[in-house]
């Protein structure tokens, strides 16, 4: 699926935490948002799948206009998957049953056929042995991964990543990046805020650098680290590279 953004502001009373975006992401495309803390990156991805309403602009997932207010946004909600910093999973249900949920409650999937899939999305993540587990038993790797396979069994076409591995430990990083990388290669439109330079070599296709509100760079990999334009840009990847 495509995602254009036009002209997108998000103001919350005196701040505008999004200026005047503009960003084209392809079908199959991922995109990763770079930028300072505060610099708009979460905000901006937030309102794709309308979980933050624009002040001014739009946003289109292919023909469905996101920011009309008249529009379906369960469909819209359906269609693109979000998997947060926080890994949000409900620690009353196991793995098994928070993969189950949404596909049971929100399209009406048989109890059968909701198992059937969340086992085989357990399995894709390399956890197929942790489905009777409860989240409090679970690393914070084993807790993302979890997020990511509740997410995919929704079957989305598009995919928002908001720092996924932020409050991971160091070695439970990778586990995570490898299965966003397998996303990646398997054709899945991605939509990433993180500052893992080593998943952005491997898996983008383009960089966007965000500095207060504003899209000030967007490029290539090779483009945005190696050689970048704006001295904004450059001044960031200073401290991070």
């Amino acid at each position: 699926m495509r995602i254009r953004i036009r002209n997108a502001t998000k103001a919350f009373d005196t701040l505008e935490a999004v200026k005047n975006a503009d960003l084209d992401v392809a079908p199959g495309e991922v995109v990763l948002i770079i930028g300072p803390s505060g610099s708009g990156k979460s905000t901006l991805l937030r309102c794709v799948n309308r979980l933050e309403t624009l002040t001014e602009g739009d946003i289109w997932i292919d023909e469905d206009l996101v920011t009309d207010q008249r529009g379906d946004i369960r469909k819209i909600r359906e269609e693109v998957g979000m998997v947060f910093q926080n890994f949000n999973l409900f620690p009353h249900l196991t793995a098994l049953e928070n993969i189950m949920l949404a596909p049971r409650t929100v399209k009406g999937v048989t109890k059968t056929a909701s198992r059937e899939n969340a086992l085989r999305l357990l399995a894709r993540v390399g956890l197929q042995d942790k489905a009777t587990t409860y989240p409090a038993k679970l690393s914070g790797g084993q807790q993302q991964r979890v997020a990511i396979a509740r997410a995919l069994a929704m079957n989305p076409k598009v995919m928002l990543f908001d720092e996924p591995t932020s409050a991971l430990d160091p070695e439970m990083i990778k586990e995570v990046l490898d299965v966003m990388l397998d996303l990646a290669r398997e054709g899945m439109t991605m939509l990433v805020v993180s500052h893992e330079m080593g998943f952005a070599r491997a898996a983008a296709d383009k960089v966007v650098f965000m500095d207060q509100g504003e899209i000030i760079e967007v490029g290539t990999p090779s483009e945005v680290f190696d050689n970048p334009k704006e001295n904004r840009t450059r001044r960031f990847l200073e401290h991070i590279l």
